[in-house]
Formats: C-alpha cells, sequence, structure tokens
C-alpha cells in the first residue's frame, strides 16, 4: 500500500529528527528529491517519496520510523 499524503519541510524534519531549516537546506543544495507537488509556492514530498530518499541517502544511520 502506497503512502500518498504530502508532507511539508516540517513533517520531513520531524521524520528525520532534524529542523525544518535543515531540510531546506538540503534541498538548496540538491539533496533531496523535487517535489511531488508545489501549492502557493510551497512544496511537498508524498511520504513515500520521502521514506524512499531517507532510506537511499547518504549517511543514513538506520535511524527507527
Amino acid at each position: 500500500m502506497t503512502d500518498r499524503s504530502l508532507w511539508s519541510y516540517k513533517e520531513i524534519a520531524a521524520h528525520i529528527r532534524v529542523q525544518p531549516d535543515t531540510v531546506r537546506s538540503y534541498r538548496k543544495h540538491g539533496l533531496m528529491p523535487p517535489p511531488d507537488h508545489v501549492e502557493g509556492g510551497k512544496p511537498y514530498w508524498y511520504a513515500d517519496t520521502v521514506r524512499t530518499w531517507v532510506a537511499n541517502r547518504p549517511g543514513n544511520r538506520s535511524r527507527s520510523t
């Protein structure tokens, strides 16, 4: 089953246990996948996109979800 809920910087930050500004910095430096959706100029990612990115990103320390 796929999770199509949309996550903002805030939800992603909570998921990987960092501050939202850290997630913004990751995006600015091209370390994140492109947003799945943009609304009102704000980027959003599907939860599954984020989970896949977290599982495959360099430095992943097998954080529990």
